[in-house]
């Protein structure tokens, strides 16, 4: 089924000047780009502009949250007893000239730079380009304008942006659920269309999940609370057949049937909600499954002593870090028959290779389904399949973690509503 909203395929594009939205928000250390996936990811679209002949193609993305990682990287530097260089920290993880070389590398052309969004230069600069000529933008939030509650100063900022363009590109699924300056105010001076990775995540998360799921249907959700997780919880019971419950939440979802948890994590104030919970999947004939059987230890710690338990309850002064080999084994007999699976949230403290066997054992079931749309909701599902060297088996892998759940919870991303529809 094609998607709502029309895409690249669907404007003019040769002779065009072209402004597009990218996701290269990627870790950096000292300036130096340490996982390039999601510029990876952004290269089918970029390659399709300059091949439809456009005049010139600006690409704009932020690069983690400048006010906010300095202010941190601050207090536990004074914290530490350390001097704290501004200036040298900003420098090597925001900043976006990096991006732009290793871009050009990975496209085998030129990407121009321009160390501002929003200057004369750099207006001047886009219109130097040779024909068929990429700039990369520096990090838009360095701008106040980018996340301003004002509408008017992102209109302010939005004018000048779509000024650069004839036709608007969002390829940055991840950042969809924003609405920022370059990911929703750009679209309302410029005719605004999905790139190729957003037009994927539509079709596998808002086609395949929540408007057409082939049947049966199972949801794996995990992660550590409940409390994050409610309302896909909430939408996911209308549409499945059956819910797996892992992680972390699993232990406020036992104390709300009474099962006995030890000192694991429970979120007391959600305890109620997780009752209300179990009650709708029961009034709606959802089969909702949690760990019959857990691998604990009696403390949060790499190599602390572990044991599994014989059933469901665990025993006061224990706390649960993954599910055990019954509870794995009954999670993979009931993802044998599915024809769609939805995953997001780890089964157990994967970070620790001793409570990671849950979640490569969801991982590897569902690689190893045939005939099923497998669906990676962002977030640490995606650490863990990439972990066990399974990404390339799976349907979909989300490349954003909060933007998947909003879409899958129901909810209209303003990046997405901002485009033209079909």
């Amino acid at each position: 089924m094609a998607i709502s909203k029309k895409t690249v395929r669907d404007v003019e594009l040769t002779g065009k000047r072209v402004i597009m939205r990218v996701d290269f928000n990627v870790p950096m250390k000292e300036g130096v780009v340490q996982d390039d996936t999601r510029m990876v990811a952004a290269l089918p679209t970029i390659r399709y502009i300059l091949e439809q002949g456009a005049r010139s193609l600006v690409l704009m993305s932020h690069l983690g949250e400048p006010k906010k990682d300095i202010k941190k990287a601050r207090e536990k530097a004074e914290k530490d007893g350390r001097p704290f260089d501004e200036k040298k920290f900003s420098d090597g993880k925001h900043r976006m000239a990096p991006l732009a070389a290793h871009l050009g590398k990975l496209l085998g052309k030129k990407v121009a730079f321009a160390p501002d969004c929003l200057s004369e230069n750099t207006a001047k600069m886009i219109a130097q380009l040779p024909p068929g000529g990429v700039l990369l933008l520096e990090n838009t939030r360095f701008h106040n304008g980018e996340m301003s509650k004002d509408q008017a100063e992102r209109e302010e900022m939005a004018k000048v942006l779509a000024s650069y363009g004839d036709v608007y590109v969002n390829d940055a699924f991840g950042s969809a659920h924003r609405a920022h300056v370059s990911t929703q105010t750009v679209a309302q001076f410029l005719p605004a269309v999905a790139g190729f990775l957003m037009e994927k995540e539509l079709e596998f998360l808002e086609d395949k999940i929540v408007k057409n799921p082939q049947k049966p249907f199972v949801a794996v959700i995990g992660g550590a609370k409940v409390s994050s997780k409610i309302a896909v919880l909430e939408s996911l019971l209308a549409k499945v057949d059956a819910l797996i419950i892992g992680g972390g939440m699993t232990y406020t979802f036992l104390k709300a049937k009474g099962v006995g948890v030890g000192k694991s994590l429970v979120e007391e104030e959600m305890v109620e909600t997780a009752a209300s919970i179990i009650k709708k999947a029961d009034t709606a004939g959802v089969r909702f499954h949690l760990p019959i059987d857990h691998v604990v230890t009696q403390e949060f710690s790499a190599d602390t002593p572990s044991k599994v338990t014989d059933g469901a309850s665990i025993d006061d002064g224990w706390l649960g870090m993954d599910i055990g080999p019954k509870s794995i084994a009954l999670f993979r007999s009931l993802l044998a028959g599915a024809k769609t699976v939805f995953w997001n949230g780890p089964m157990g403290v994967f970070e620790f290779a001793e409570f990671a066997a849950g979640t490569t054992a969801i991982a590897e079931t569902l690689a190893g389904l045939t005939g099923a749309i497998t669906v990676i909701g962002g977030g640490d599902s995606v650490s863990a399949v990439k972990k066990a060297n399974l990404a390339d088996k799976m349907s979909h892998i989300s490349t954003g973690g909060g933007a998947s759940l909003e879409l899958v919870e129901g909810k209209e991303l303003p990046g997405i509503k901002a485009l033209m529809d079909r």
